[in-house]
């Protein structure tokens, strides 16, 4: 082989075995990946010419014709009941072998050099055998297509020839027992019928050789070359012999697994694009609830601000009272009850403290229940979301979900619904308040330092405003009216006031602090627990589009590669 032949052939295999991983990664049917693989392992093989046609076109006859000698039997009824590979050996024999294929050795010639295949007809009564032919075609190198003259192209024969364009083979037809006509137009109406309607079938005018099998084979016997001209078959020969030449011959064979492999390729190539178009539906559902999530969190964010600012006003009012107490109780006038520091300390918890507890408690519980709220509803849209990509799919698919990309993203889409399906279905509202609730009070009794144990909201806002107000009972430090200068009166006011705004400020920073925190916690956490329930459906549909748009890429390149290959080879 010259060092063109043998770069083609390097170049082939490689890209026949890029292919070949690609019919994998694809999940392409094990039966097409087999097919491509016996098409593959053909380069290594002899030529190989597979003969079709109905069972009563004579193709038994034929090929004995071919060979010079009886070595299949013949006869009206269906003869080849299994495949047959005829190949060179030195005396007749035939041995059955696996997956209903013979191997027939003869000591002809020609058998060095190319093996031919007798199959079973296209109407075979047995369906296994028509799947069988189907195997050797294509794996063929060349098509000898045998159709009998008195019963032309059938349905049958059309449908198998339709199926052979599909694997883009050569194909040589024949036309057998053409010595039933009596004059040269009507074997010529036939040889137009067939040829016409064999170009329609292949999309492009094969050639048609009228031929009697039964007279070739006497003509041969008998050594007469007039008869054998007579029986068609002289001019047949010599087109396989031009076809059949070494050059030829490679060239085909070169061409066999580049034809399998477009004919493949362009069925997953279809596959893969039918798949991301319903993966691009998915990734629009996926990219739909990411955005309604981003809503959530965002909407969530604003929204709870507005509500802390209730509980901030309370704070705020708690603050502005106790400057109030302050200016009222800081002044000459009320010398006497400053003095009495147990009344001074009532009037402070009745006048500022008020019901302060129970105000930010409340506040407070309508928070958690507007979040426990917007939580369930997002749980549903959720949900809803899915089950509207649920119904759809069902409807695009019904009778489809066959691969394994189906079958897995049917089931993901089904459990990721399920799971929102079964959160909204279990989601105990009062339960998740009181988690919520307390989760809260954990938090705000943290910031103070103090054991949660069985203390309320309430009670822990108490402890807090307790410590943020300031001792009015210790102003008057030495206890006595000979302190309480009218200079020092005012600047004792003042500090009160001043003191009293840095602890309820603090105060504030502190439970504020702390609810943002906690709220800021259960909103995330919210957000988590919602993608981990449809996180397996969201994974599978980013990481196939990402796979399928690589394997979309690689197909295209593949299929540039294996034309320009075709083309290189087309030239030899």
């Amino acid at each position: 082989m010259d060092a063109r032949r043998q770069d083609l052939l390097t170049r082939e295999r490689a890209l026949l075995a890029s292919l070949q991983a690609a019919l994998a990664r694809v999940d392409a049917p094990v039966e097409e990946q087999q097919t491509f693989a016996r098409s593959v392992r053909q380069l290594d093989a002899l030529f190989l010419l597979v003969v079709v046609g109905e069972f009563n076109a004579g193709k038994s006859a034929f090929i004995n014709a071919l060979v010079g000698q009886r070595v299949l039997e013949e006869g009206v009824t269906p003869t080849t009941v299994r495949v047959a590979v005829l190949q060179h050996g030195p005396v007749p024999a035939r041995t059955a072998g696996a997956d209903g294929v013979d191997v027939v050795s003869a000591p002809v010639e020609l058998l060095r050099e190319i093996h031919v295949v007798d199959t079973p007809g296209t109407n075979a009564v047995i369906r296994e055998h028509e799947e069988v032919t189907r195997r050797f075609v294509p794996r063929s190198d060349l098509v000898l297509f045998v159709t009998s003259a008195d019963r032309p192209f059938t349905e049958s024969e059309r449908a198998f020839l339709h199926s052979i364009r599909e694997w883009g083979k050569k194909v040589l037809v024949v036309v057998n027992k053409a010595d039933i006509f009596t004059t040269p137009a009507e074997l010529q109406q036939v040889m137009d019928f067939v040829g016409d309607h064999a170009q329609k079938l292949l999309g492009t005018r094969p050639e048609v050789f009228p031929v009697s099998a039964r007279a070739a084979q006497k003509a041969k016997e008998a050594g007469d070359r007039a008869a054998l001209a007579g029986s068609g078959f002289a001019s047949l020969e010599e087109a396989l012999a031009s076809t059949l030449d070494e050059k030829q011959r490679l060239r085909l064979k070169l061409l066999n697994p580049v034809g399998v492999g477009e004919r493949l390729l362009a069925g997953q190539a279809e596959v893969v694009a039918a798949r991301l178009e319903l993966l691009r539906e998915d990734v629009e559902t996926v990219e739909n609830i990411d955005r309604q999530l981003a809503l959530y969190h965002e909407d969530l964010s604003r929204d709870f601000q507005f509500r802390l600012s209730d509980v901030e006003r309370v704070l705020l009012e708690f603050e502005r009272r106790g400057l109030d107490f302050f200016d009222e109780m800081l002044r000459l006038g009320r010398i006497f009850d400053l003095v009495r520091r147990t009344r001074l300390k009532e009037a402070f918890e009745r006048e500022v403290v008020q019901d302060l507890p129970r105000e930010v408690e409340r506040r407070v519980e309508e928070v958690v229940g507007w979040m426990v709220d917007s939580d369930m509803r997002q749980w549903r849209g959720i949900t809803e979301m899915l089950e509207r990509r649920r119904v759809h799919h069902a409807e695009r698919l019904v009778g489809r979900v066959t691969g394994v990309f189906e079958h897995d993203r049917d089931q993901l889409l089904v459990g990721a619904r399920r799971e929102a399906l079964r959160a909204v279905e279990t989601y105990d509202r009062k339960a998740e308040a009181e988690r919520l609730a307390a989760t809260v009070q954990a938090a705000v009794a943290g910031t103070a330092a103090l054991q949660v144990g069985a203390l309320g909201l309430g009670t822990i806002v108490t402890v807090l405003a307790s410590s943020a107000a300031v001792d009015v009972t210790g102003v008057l430090a030495a206890g006595s009216l000979s302190v309480l200068g009218l200079l020092v009166l005012p600047a004792r006011r003042a500090g009160a006031k001043a003191e009293l705004r840095e602890k309820v400020a603090a105060m504030r920073v502190r439970l504020m602090g702390a609810l943002r925190e906690q709220f800021g916690r259960e909103l995330e956490r919210s957000l988590v627990h919602i993608r981990e329930a449809i996180g397996p459906y969201t994974r599978f549909v980013r990481a196939e589009r990402e796979r399928l748009d690589a394997l979309r890429e690689e197909m295209a390149l593949l299929r540039d590669g294996l034309s320009r290959l075709r083309a290189d080879i087309e030239v030899l």
